[in-house]
């Protein structure tokens, strides 16, 4: 049992290692001018049922998923209720940033009641926001 604890803590311990590693090295992949994102559903100020559908939308720029290393491409992050999104770092997996590294361009939120904000970020193959960002201005939609 002691062995296994042992085990476990130096597996943990790497993956926070190479995790700050990442972060520490990050380098941002260059966008086209002119690209963007936004969204196609829901609309700025809307009033909506949960769970919320979201459709994403992208312009000057392919969807690729996650690892995959086009040029011009990338995939989606719907950042939820933050004010602020950290365009030099990877972007964190947590409930206020939404992965679609599958290149998905839909999908839907289960939001709790009440008012929220939405954002689009593109990030590139490792999950870090373009150079320059590829990012909607934030929305807000109410959940009944």
């Amino acid at each position: 049992m002691k062995k296994n604890l042992s085990v476990l803590v130096t597996v943990f311990s790497l993956a926070a290692a190479v995790y700050a590693f990442a972060q520490a090295v990050t380098v941002r992949t260059p966008s086209p001018a002119g690209a963007k994102v936004y969204f196609i559903e829901p609309r700025d100020g809307a009033t909506v049922k949960g769970p919320v559908h979201v459709v994403m939308g992208l312009a000057g720029m392919g969807v690729a998923p996650a690892g995959v290393n086009a040029e011009g491409t990338g995939h989606h992050h719907v950042i939820v209720d933050l004010e602020k999104v950290d365009l030099n770092a990877v972007m964190p997996m947590d409930n206020n940033h939404r992965h679609f590294g599958r290149g998905q361009t839909e999908t839907m939120l289960d939001l709790p009641p009440g008012k929220h904000t939405l954002q689009l970020v593109l990030g590139d193959r490792n999950h870090v926001p373009h150079d320059p960002p590829v990012m909607s201005p934030r929305i807000t939609i109410t959940v009944q």
